[in-house]
């Protein structure tokens, strides 16, 4: 289970987050809205711990994250696969014949020479959301996900939070605007540095 206690962020004398506190329970699906610039990513940042902060990100010692930040890096002059490949194996949980199924059900070809550097924005996100969840995390972050991604591919994307729902994975989704068809247990809005419930 994820729990954010008494969390702040200053970048200089700007304050990005105040007290935020949060408790995500195993299978739940929670969306963090909010505008451009509003700090969702820096949050996620902070819980994943690319960002210090001031406060407390608790996990159990059973949880195991992933996550989907603005704008994924890629190794550039590798495939997808090789990719994906070489972020699996930093854990030792490379699982080929998974890896493999999650491309081709977004629509990418595991066998492409093609680099990643010649991806367009939506191919790369299909990656990130892939190497969010291809090591069986239990608990996963996924920001502004659907980003330049077809209609297809969204869909995969919402069958895909489905199955993690099924087998009790929590999912949080930051955005600035909604996604058709996408439903939650919780909204919460970030705005001026605070989470508040919607």
């Amino acid at each position: 289970m994820l729990r954010i206690e008494n969390v702040n962020k200053n970048f200089g004398k700007k304050v990005i987050l105040k007290d935020i506190n949060l408790t995500v329970k195993p299978g739940e699906r929670v969306h963090i809205v909010g505008k451009n610039g509003c700090g969702k990513s820096t949050l996620f940042k902070i819980i994943t711990g690319i960002l210090k902060a001031q406060g407390q990100v608790k996990l159990d010692e059973e949880d195991y994250l992933g996550a989907m930040i603005e704008n994924p890096g890629f190794l550039e002059y590798e495939t997808g696969l090789e990719n994906l490949k070489f972020l699996a194996n930093l854990n030792h949980h490379y699982d080929e014949a998974k890896v493999r199924n999650l491309m081709k059900e977004f629509s990418l070809d595991p066998d492409e020479s093609q680099a990643v550097s010649k991806y367009s924005i939506g191919m790369r996100q299909k990656l990130g959301i892939i190497q969010a969840i291809m090591e069986n995390q239990n608990i996963v972050l996924f920001d502004e996900p659907t980003r330049g991604i077809d209609k297809e591919g969204v869909t995969t994307f919402l069958k895909m939070l489905d199955r993690l729902k099924e087998q009790k994975v929590s999912v949080i989704i930051a955005t600035h605007e909604d996604i058709a068809g996408l439903t939650y247990d919780r909204v919460l809005k970030l705005e001026n540095g605070a989470l508040e419930n919607v």
